[in-house]
């Protein structure tokens, strides 16, 4: 398959994971008309029945003929595939993922963390492989309803290699659907800088005691803890090649003070008793760091800590 050739306007699109991101950015298609099937499971009676809702500053939305499947066998070949899934649940794309699969489909990931379009590339080939990072503020709060807080851009790039046609033709169609969507010349930059904002404030919501982005911003320790934690991801990603901007961390700062009482992803899967990213988010960009002899002690404590509070859970 060429990575130069744009897909056309008419594609089909599965998710798979159609929880808070999944059911966001394929609502927002669907929305506007995009052929677009869900693979459902605990939600799939409900949003059958009703469809999704979208609740949004920016205006709500209720699709009300969502095409949702219990199999990717029931949806079958698409032409691009979003995967929203928990990277802890990597494992079971070996078996939703062929299915789905024509010679051209592409594989959009939208999951969060390092090391989740390598695993894609392994298995399904490096030419198929785009990546996504969303900056946005939503939660699933009931089955089928997607509260949409803030921001929602996606920066997406292609694995491996510098933007084509194709990556161009995917966000031009996001920007059609009322999604903010940029092309990212370097996705390995795209990812340290999402990582930036994730490592701090999802660590910081488990350890810090179940807490909430404006509780961490409100204690003037934790958010010196941010920005110290901030401004050592940033110089590690520049001695690993990845020149990210100057003051990016006090920018993000800022911008989460405008979210209120955001709770993150993964104080949610915590508290909710569901996997959480540890490895992803917090182990492998230690890993990567470690293997350059790169030393980031702030992030290996967090990291321990991370590790034991979820080992330590109560279930």
């Amino acid at each position: 398959m060429s990575k130069s050739n744009p897909i056309s306007p008419d594609y089909r699109i599965a998710v798979v994971g159609s929880g808070a991101v999944g059911c966001y950015y394929g609502g927002r298609l669907a929305q506007h008309g995009r052929d677009v099937h869900f693979l459902m499971r605990s939600d799939f009676d409900q949003v059958k029945a009703h469809g999704l809702q979208i609740l949004s500053p920016e205006g709500n939305a209720q699709i009300t003929e969502v095409h949702c499947h219990r199999t990717t066998e029931d949806i079958g070949p698409c032409d691009l595939v979003i995967i929203a899934l928990k990277s802890t649940s990597n494992g079971s794309l070996l078996d939703l993922i062929p299915p789905l699969l024509k010679p051209d489909t592409m594989l959009l990931t939208l999951q969060n963390g390092l090391g989740n379009e390598e695993f894609l590339a392994e298995h399904f080939g490096e030419h198929r492989v785009l990546g996504g990072l969303c900056f946005v503020c939503i939660n699933r709060t009931a089955p089928g309803v997607i509260q949409h807080i803030a921001q929602g851009q996606i920066s997406m790039g292609e694995f491996g290699g510098s933007p084509q046609a194709r990556t161009q033709a995917v966000a031009a169609e996001f920007r059609q659907c009322g999604v903010p969507c940029e092309v990212a010349e370097s996705l390995a930059e795209a990812r340290w800088r999402k990582l930036v904002w994730n490592i701090p404030f999802n660590g910081l919501s488990i350890v810090g005691g179940c807490i909430d982005t404006e509780t961490i911003l409100r204690s003037a320790p934790l958010e010196a803890l941010v920005l110290a934690l901030m401004k050592e991801i940033i110089e590690t990603a520049g001695k690993l090649g990845h020149q990210l901007p100057v003051g990016l961390a006090e920018d993000m700062i800022a911008r989460t003070k405008t979210m209120a009482r955001y709770k993150t992803s993964s104080l949610i899967d915590f508290v909710e008793g569901r996997e959480v990213e540890v490895e992803p988010i917090w182990g492998e960009p230690l890993r990567r760091a470690t293997a350059q002899g790169l030393a980031m002690p702030k992030l290996e404590v967090l990291y321990q800590l991370i590790s034991h509070a979820v080992e330590a859970r109560t279930p």
